[in-house]
């Protein structure tokens, strides 16, 4: 017994000893192809990191190929949340309902006759077109934050396009591909949209400062304005981007800005990035001609310049 515990010992021994001495020839067989992969991977990583156009598309292609990815996930992950879809739904669609019986009444009050002023409402909103998406990818414990949408150029969507949810505000297309499209959300500090609140001329430009994903700024506004906590932002439309009215969040602060000029607005974001699915491109025929209108006016500014 003891010289067969010694033989087995000296069996493993040896077969250890020759799983190591093949692993070493598979390295020292194969060692210029690992070093080829690794000059070949740190060459692409340069290419893409110091050229912008290089950067940019295996960006977008790399999202194309997460998102399809990613796709399928959400459509198992949607079926597991569909409940507390429902019960946001509902109480959206309550809110929904209480701000239009206030939206009457307060223009029944305003004016006698009510039916023109809902003609002409009706026929604002019909310029806007809803390309509704579904939120594929989506960042959110970064200091700029990116959304990957399922539709693209093939279903009308291009970069500079609003973007907008349940809960309000969303962000901007970005980048686009024939199915998928890049969004700047409102949590990411690139972002900056004009905005005003609700039923003043006041406006500002929406901040994120990089704390939480529930919670905003809005700078700019004048210090003789009468502002309360509670009041609504919104979008002031002063942009082809997004239509004046679009809910962004409500004012949970009125602090003084860093130059003591003016007024700096805390804002809880009416969108809870956090559980974002469910999301609409605006898509408006006036934006191409009021980019060429703006594109115009600065080349006219730059050729009176000396």
């Amino acid at each position: 017994m003891p010289d067969f515990g010694i033989r087995e010992c000296a069996y493993r021994r040896r077969a250890h000893y020759t799983a190591m001495h093949n692993l070493l020839e598979f390295f020292r067989k194969y060692n210029y192809l690992f070093l080829f992969l690794l000059l070949e991977a740190a060459s692409f990583s340069l290419l893409f990191r110091f050229n912008s156009y290089q950067g940019s598309v295996w960006f977008s292609a790399a999202n194309s190929v997460v998102a399809e990815i990613n796709g399928w996930y959400e459509h198992v992950v949607s079926y597991l949340h569909l409940q507390t879809v429902n019960r946001e739904l509902t109480a959206e669609n309550l809110r929904l309902q209480q701000e239009n019986n206030s939206l009457r009444e307060a223009l029944t009050t305003a004016i006698r006759d009510t039916s023109v002023t809902e003609h002409i409402m009706a026929e604002r909103l019909a310029g806007y077109e809803l390309i509704p998406a579904t939120v594929v990818s989506n960042s959110r414990e970064r200091t700029n934050n990116y959304l990957v949408i399922d539709r693209g150029e093939a279903d009308g969507v291009h970069s500079e396009m609003g973007v907008v949810g349940g809960g309000g505000v969303v962000g901007i297309v970005y980048l686009t591909g024939p199915h998928h499209s890049l969004v700047i959300p409102v949590t990411n500090r690139k972002s900056s949209i004009s905005c005003r609140v609700r039923g003043q001329r006041y406006f500002g430009y929406l901040q994120w400062e990089g704390n939480s994903l529930r919670k905003a700024c809005v700078d700019d506004i004048p210090r003789y304005a009468k502002i309360r906590k509670g009041e609504c932002i919104e979008t002031s439309g002063y942009s082809a981007v997004f239509p004046p009215g679009i809910f962004v969040g409500r004012i949970s602060g009125i602090h003084n800005s860093s130059d003591g000029q003016s007024y700096k607005l805390e804002v809880n974001l009416g969108t809870d990035f956090a559980n974002l699915r469910d999301v609409n491109v605006i898509s408006t025929p006036y934006k191409a001609e009021i980019d060429t209108l703006r594109r115009h006016a600065r080349e006219e500014d730059a050729a009176l310049q000396p």
